[in-house]
This record gives C-alpha cells, sequence and structure tokens, in this order.
C-alpha cells in the first residue's frame, strides 16, 4: 500500500507552516520535487485503483477467478522480476530507471481509454496492462525506495516516510472520492487519463532534480552471482529472514482480498461507484493516523513492536470485511458507512505494517547491497502474492465472495498469532 494535510500536527495551519519551514529535509529542493511527484503518483493511483478493476467488473462482466487472475498478474513480476531488478538497481543510477519505468507505465494506462474507444478493451487487454503495471511497480518501486535513501539518508528515512504517508494520507481521504466522480461522471476507461496526465507531470518533474548519485562502480562479479548474493544476505540477515516470512504470508492474504474486495462492494454490497469511492475516502484518514501514530509508537515499542502492531490491526480489518451485511439495520447506506469504517481500519494498520518494516530493512543493510536487498525482499514477500489472489478469485466463485474472504480472514488471525507467539517480531527495536 504511497500519499495539504500534515502529519505534524492537528493545530492551525501557522502553526505547520512553522515546522515546514524549520524541517531540514524540506529546505532540500530535490527532496521537495521528489516528494511532489510521489504525491501524484499517490492520487493517480487512487483513480487506477478504483477505475481498473470497475472497468474488469462492471464493463466486462469479469467472473471472481478472472478478477483473480487479474490481480496475480499484478503481483506476477515480482516473481519473475524481483531478483534481475535488485542487481539492475545495484549497478545503475536510480534516477533514470524511475523515469523509464513511470513512462512505460504511462503509456499501459493511455492504451486502456484508447482500446475501449475502438472497441478493443477485453479482459485479456486488462491483464496485459496489470502485469505492466505490476512491472513498473517493481522497477520503478524499488528504485524509489533506494533513491529515498540517497536523499535523506538513512537516519531520515523514518522522518522522510512520514512525510510520504501524511501525503498518501491525503490522497487517499481525497483520491478515492475524486475517482469516484470521475468514474461516474466520464466512465472508468477515461477517467484513467487523469492519472497519464499525473505521470506525465511527474517525469518532467523528476528530470528537474539536480542531486546525482554517483555511478556504481562496475562489478566484477556475474549477474547470476549478484543475485545469489542478494538471497544469501538475506537469507542470512535474521532481522530480514524474520521480515521476509511475515510479510510474505501477509501479502498473500492481502492480494487474496484485493481480489474480491470491489466485487464485495460492488455485487455483494450493492455499492455504486461513487457511492465506493466515497467510502474508500476514510482509509485516508486510517492512514493519516498511522502517520500521526507511526514515530510515538515507534519510540515506545520499537521498529519492530510497531510492524507488529499494524499486523494485528490489519488483520482486524481482514476479519470485519466479510462480516458486513448487505443491508445493515435495514439500511445500505449503514452498510456503506461500516464498509468504510472497517477501510480505515484496514489501511491504518496497513501502514503501521509497512512504513517501519522499509525503515528497518533498509538500516539494517550496507549500501553496495541495498539494490539486491529491496528486490530479494520485494521477491521473496511478493512471490506468494500471484497465489493469494487466484487462490481467493477460485475460492470465490465456488464457495461465494464474501466466503472468500472469509478465508481470508481466518488466514490473518493464524498469522497473527503465529507471528506474536512464535517469532521476536514484536521485540525488535532497532
Amino acid at each position: 500500500m504511497a500519499r495539504a494535510l500534515c502529519y505534524h500536527c492537528a493545530v492551525s495551519p501557522i502553526t505547520f507552516l512553522r515546522k515546514l519551514n524549520g524541517d531540514p529535509q524540506l529546505r532540500n529542493p530535490d527532496f521537495r520535487r521528489f516528494w511532489f511527484s510521489s504525491i501524484l503518483s499517490n492520487f493517480g493511483a487512487q483513480i487506477t485503483l478504483l477505475a481498473l478493476p470497475i472497468c474488469a467488473a462492471l464493463l466486462l462482466h469479469a467472473t471472481p477467478a478472472q478478477m483473480g487472475t487479474l490481480a496475480a498478474l499484478g503481483s506476477l513480476p515480482f516473481l519473475i522480476f524481483g531478483l534481475p531488478v535488485g542487481v539492475l538497481l545495484d549497478r545503475s543510477r536510480r534516477l533514470p530507471v524511475m523515469l523509464c519505468s513511470d513512462a512505460m507505465v504511462a503509456l499501459s494506462l493511455a492504451s486502456v481509454p484508447f482500446a475501449w474507444w475502438q472497441g478493443w478493451l477485453s479482459i485479456h487487454w486488462m491483464y496485459a496492462v496489470e502485469f505492466v503495471l505490476g512491472t513498473g511497480l517493481v522497477v520503478g518501486g524499488g528504485a524509489e525506495q533506494i533513491f529515498m535513501t540517497f536523499l535523506v539518508g538513512r537516519d531520515g528515512l523514518i522522518d522522510a516516510q512520514s512525510k510520504f504517508a501524511a501525503t498518501e494520507s491525503a490522497s487517499r481521504l481525497l483520491g478515492p472520492g475524486l475517482a469516484g466522480v470521475l468514474v461516474q461522471a466520464l466512465g472508468a476507461p477515461f477517467a484513467i487519463l487523469f492519472n497519464v496526465v499525473g505521470f506525465t507531470v511527474s517525469i518532467w518533474n523528476l528530470r528537474r532534480v539536480k542531486a546525482r548519485e554517483p555511478q556504481p562502480v562496475p562489478p566484477e562479479s556475474h549477474v547470476w552471482r549478484d543475485m545469489l548474493d542478494g538471497l544469501a544476505f538475506v537469507w542470512r540477515q535474521p532481522v530480514l529472514r524474520l521480515l521476509a516470512w511475515t510479510s510474505a504470508c501477509w501479502h498473500l492474504l492481502f492480494y487474496g482480498y484485493m481480489a474480491l474486495y470491489v466485487l464485495f462492494a460492488t455485487r455483494v454490497l450493492g455499492m455504486s461507484p461513487g457511492m465506493m469511492g466515497t467510502a474508500q475516502m476514510l482509509g485516508g484518514v486510517g492512514v493519516l493516523a498511522s502517520s500521526v501514530l507511526l514515530k510515538p509508537l515507534t519510540a515506545r515499542f520499537g521498529a519492530g513492536g510497531t510492524v507488529a502492531i499494524g499486523l494485528c490491526a490489519s488483520s482486524i480489518g481482514f476479519v470485519l470485511m466479510p462480516a458486513i451485511p448487505r443491508d445493515l439495520f435495514g439500511s445500505s447506506t449503514a452498510s456503506a458507512a461500516a464498509y468504510a469504517l472497517v477501510v480505515f481500519w484496514l489501511d491504518c494498520g496497513a501502514t503501521l505494517f509497512f512504513l517501519p518494516y522499509l525503515a528497518l530493512r533498509q538500516r539494517v543493510t550496507p549500501d553496495a547491497l541495498l539494490g539486491r536487498m529491496t528486490s530479494t525482499m520485494r521477491f521473496m514477500t511478493v512471490a506468494m502474492a500471484p497465489v493469494g489472489a487466484a487462490g481467493a478469485g477460485l475460492l470465490a466463485e465456488r464457495i461465494g465472495v464474501r466466503a472468500g474472504l472469509g478465508m481470508v480472514a481466518a488466514g490473518a488471525l493464524l498469522l497473527t498469532l503465529g507471528t506474536l507467539f512464535g517469532t521476536r517480531l514484536h521485540k525488535i527495536r532497532a
């Protein structure tokens, strides 16, 4: 789960501006450009996250199995390209990689309204687009994490990621509602064009970043040797190994949820795209709440303890979602409100899970291995995501969407209990 709100305070705008003026990171123009591009990407992502599955579910009448395949193809690039991308990132400057990745994603998104206009759009076309988007996330997302470490340094990671969480909360708060309005007014395919425009502006903005990473020294080892070194480093590092196992299981469940949540909201609860977008807005409040809680929780319980808290909170969200009835208290509006509250809780927990997780794995990794560590961790953790998405789709085809989400909830409970009582994750402080 990246996104003018302020995590520093819930007080006056003047106090907020004073804090911004005293922030050394925000005095860096390159960091401001990098952050602005992230904001554009996050707002655009909210449109795509709603519009693409709605294209499949409502316009193309996709079955639960097809929705599971769609979600699986979005995560499959992590499995296929995860390790080679790590070697690429350790051998290349990251900013050009980010620019190329953004351009590739923008072109693939632009193909959706064009194909719909020409009458070519099909579920297989959507499969291809989702695969390209996943590839862009593997390449560009990994480069972004490492480039941020270069810009702010290791000691500034938690602070920088809190800022990113604050703006992510703004996009999660405002973006789904905007997306719902655009999808309702223009149709899902043409709403995606707004994300294409955002990517275009982001590329122009990132080209103005002046900071230049030093060109990595060309290694003498073979690509395969480097990939094996990345795997060996993660496996031998006890903190990374524990984080990898926990995150892999969480991704298995999360992608199962992602395969079914649009079908659940639209077909089971009977929500329109506009209502669903409005309900999803409360997830932004959850991300905002997590950005406010991140620093005090990390100071009190340590990075590992905060990861465990996020895991527990997100698991509660997984459990509550399939329990929502179609007409709560005889009202579809009450069901939509309950859906919004669960999204709030789930997004808050997911953010508390991942922000300290990302910072912790960066802090224990030497610079020379950052690229391979990032891609190896993504490879190991998201490798189970296609299984979770496709499996949830097939289950929902047989036992129903609500029961499929119930199986995700049962898995979340088992993961939480196993992590809390079978590992020392909650005891890791730094």
